[in-house]
């Protein structure tokens, strides 16, 4: 009897935690269940309404995004001078038809092809010389983008258009001829001419789908009795409608929610049935008794699990602790299932494997810096530079052009000697830019002034440390590169955005496709000079992944490269010492 009276008198550590655990989880449960109870019908319905409101909220982003992209259309055409020259222009038929084919289709094509969903774009042009072209029947639903030149006459008559006429308006939305039938919308702007004194030249309608413009109606459950319209407020007309109430539903059983949108006085409205608000109270008290009923054993089985298997693991991972604590990241640890344990196991495993290959990456970070260093100091010795500069400069002795032989002589002593910097890494802004202006002297002896520079660096960042070679083998790429005329003009500009320095380099000249900038990109050497790459790649060496290098190009427009420097870091404090 002694026995059995201190073997029940005896209980482990872990399970004397599970009394007020147990005492805990049955408190809660009783607590969340009367909460959950009381509260069910009213968080509920609020969380219904916020969705709706949320739903509603986004259309009305949708179709703002939707109409301003309508109206940058239309300014697009408003503002093309090619386009309203086209549209004044008065030849014969076959010059008007290049007219019409160079100047007007395709500026009437391009913005349909951008936009996303169909639209019929009409010009109405006072131009009687102007051809038309006639798209699909408008009296007909959208199927696809189309556009339309017709004339003036077509609508003066109309009543729509007499309004806007009477009333002097411009840049309006409206449902015009069939748009009300089909569910349409339509923008309507006038046309005017930039010239000193400025005239209608024709009129803009862009007429769009309106349950394009709603977007998707996924989030409106229309089949559970919401109702969508689109009204004018103005006119208390409903322009659109999705979803029909029943007719013998009182108007009080619905819970109104408007949201304005900028067109007009155009305001979209939904309109929510309570029935909706509260249709999962009972099956939500239902699921609440059943988890409430059930959450006290789930609870004292899993803690009668983790009593029993925790001790096991908790004393695996305090010895893991230990081995790296003494330097051992070799050992590993793992634990069967899918708890807390597994992703603390697993972490400490990635946190060795994170050491171990951090060890790696410095030593061969430190190879990669040397590499690259090596790399630079092997391209600041270009032949091909060198050869082609002695080459002009025994072309100039034959001629007997002494002045222009010192020049270039002194010229490239002076690029190699900034180049060269005694072996330093780091070198002044002031420097750099006096290494490029050496560079440029001697090229414009070679290409006899048939270039421009121009220089635009703050003054107050003239003596910030930077790597050097930095900025002239993308001034080298512009001779060998860009220029594709008699003339070129080079920017070189510099200035300080908080603790980092901009430096650019812009030129006028052919520019890139984007496949031959890929290509700069991926290629760590290029003939003739070292690439894009190369100099990120000792960019991201010395002074981390923050800074680099961006190039924008456009073909045939000019190519601008944009370099971002740290003002100072650590290892320029400690580099600059040497």
């Amino acid at each position: 009897m002694e026995r059995k009276l201190s073997s029940k008198k005896y209980i482990p550590f872990t399970y004397k935690m599970m009394i007020p655990y147990l005492i805990l989880v049955l408190l809660t449960d009783v607590l969340v269940g009367y909460i959950a109870y009381t509260m069910l019908v009213e968080s509920r319905t609020e969380m219904a309404e916020t969705n709706v409101r949320t739903a509603l909220k986004q259309t009305r982003n949708n179709i703002e995004y939707q109409t301003d992209e309508i109206k940058r259309m239309t300014n697009s055409l408003f503002l093309n001078t090619n386009f309203q020259n086209a549209l004044q222009f008065r030849g014969d038929p076959l010059e008007n038809m290049l007219k019409m084919r160079d100047d007007i289709v395709p500026y009437m094509k391009a913005p349909l092809q951008l936009y996303g969903n169909k639209l019929r774009l009409a010009l109405f042009t006072v131009n009687e010389t102007m051809l038309e072209i006639t798209g699909d029947d408008m009296s007909t639903p959208i199927g696809r983008s189309d556009y339309y030149v017709l004339s003036d006459q077509v609508i003066e008559n109309t009543e729509w258009f007499k309004s806007i006429v009477a009333n002097n308006q411009d840049s309006l939305w409206l449902q015009a001829d069939t748009d009300r039938e089909l569910g349409n919308i339509s923008y309507f702007r006038k046309l005017v001419s930039s010239k000193a004194a400025p005239a209608i030249i024709g009129y803009i309608r862009v007429t769009a789908r309106i349950d394009e413009l709603f977007g998707n109606f996924d989030t409106f459950p229309i089949e559970q009795g919401i109702e969508l319209r689109l009204l004018d407020r103005a006119t208390g007309m409903t322009l659109y409608e999705q979803g029909v109430a029943a007719e013998d539903t009182k108007q009080d059983a619905y819970l109104i929610i408007s949201e304005d949108i900028p067109v007009s006085s155009y305001v979209i409205e939904a309109r929510v049935p309570h029935s909706y608000l509260n249709k999962d109270a009972s099956r939500m008290r239902k699921v609440i008794s059943t988890v409430c009923s059930i959450s006290f054993l789930v609870m004292a089985i899993i803690g009668f699990l983790v009593a029993r298997i925790s001790g096991k693991k908790i004393k695996r991972i305090v010895y893991l602790v230990r081995s790296f604590q003494e330097g051992n990241f070799y050992k590993r640890i793992g634990f069967p299932g899918n708890d807390e344990f597994v992703y603390i196991a697993n972490s400490f495993n990635q946190m060795a494997t994170s050491i171990q290959e951090l060890i790696r990456n410095v030593y061969v970070q430190g190879i990669q810096k040397k590499q690259a260093e090596l790399d630079v100091l092997q391209a600041q010795i270009s032949p091909h530079f060198l050869y082609n500069t002695l080459s002009t400069i025994g072309s100039l002795a034959n001629l007997g052009e002494v002045e222009k032989v010192t020049q270039m002589v002194q010229g490239l002593s002076k690029f190699y000697r900034l180049t060269l910097n005694d072996g330093h890494v780091y070198i002044s802004l002031e420097n750099e830019l006096e290494q490029v202006r050496m560079y440029l002297e001697i090229q414009r002896v070679k290409y006899a002034d048939a270039f421009e520079v121009y220089y635009d660096v703050d003054p107050e960042i003239l003596q910030v440390p930077i790597i050097k070679l930095i900025l002239q083998p993308f001034v080298e790429n512009i001779f060998k590169h860009a220029w594709f005329g008699e003339t070129i003009a080079i920017r070189i500009t510099g200035k300080r955005l908080g603790d980092r320095i901009e430096l650019k380099v812009i030129d006028n000249g052919i520019g890139m496709r984007p496949e031959t900038l890929q290509n700069m990109r991926s290629s760590a050497y290029q003939p003739g000079s070292y690439g894009l790459r190369n100099v990120e790649e000792r960019i991201k060496l010395r002074y981390g992944s923050d800074f680099g290098i961006q190039i924008g190009s456009y073909f045939g427009a000019g190519t601008t490269v944009q370099i971002i420097l740290p003002v100072e870091n650590a290892e320029i404090r400690e580099v600059m010492g040497e």
